[in-house]
């Protein structure tokens, strides 16, 4: 097994441990209700991975970035319809009817790389997962 690790390139080594910190961010995603701090951990990791190690990745790099936007993107769209839900859930309880459903949230999609902040409601923008580069909330 060492003798196999060692004669392997490098940059397959790293692209096959980002490739499962992308399959297990998607895991974390697709559960029910979806696991997001779990989820986050592994965007993150990923991203630190990813853009940390610019140009060094070989083939894989183009494939890696592609999904980690993919990845970026659809824990925005989650986190939102998980906050418009809890929205609508509040106010039902409040008020006894439900002003909207969560498929009509103001949410705007934001394109990956961008935060995914939402747009045009005056809400916080929900946690998003970084590249590391960015200051955490609270920060």
């Amino acid at each position: 097994m060492q003798r196999e690790l060692a004669n392997a390139p490098v940059e397959v080594v790293v692209a096959n441990h980002c490739y499962g910190l992308f399959e297990l961010a998607a895991v974390y995603l697709s559960q029910v209700p979806p696991l997001l701090p779990q989820a986050r951990l592994s965007i993150d990791a990923l991203a630190c991975l990813v853009d940390g190690l610019k140009g060094r990745l070989g083939e894989a790099e183009g494939p890696l970035k592609d999904g980690l936007s993919q990845l970026q993107l659809a824990y925005v769209q989650i986190d939102a319809a998980q906050r418009a839900g809890a929205e609508v859930a509040t106010s039902a309880g409040v008020n006894g009817a439900s002003e909207a459903p969560a498929s009509e949230s103001p949410v705007s999609e934001a394109p990956a790389g961008t935060g995914g902040a939402p747009k045009g409601d005056g809400d916080p923008a929900p946690e998003t997962p970084t590249s590391g580069t960015e200051a955490e909330p609270g920060e």
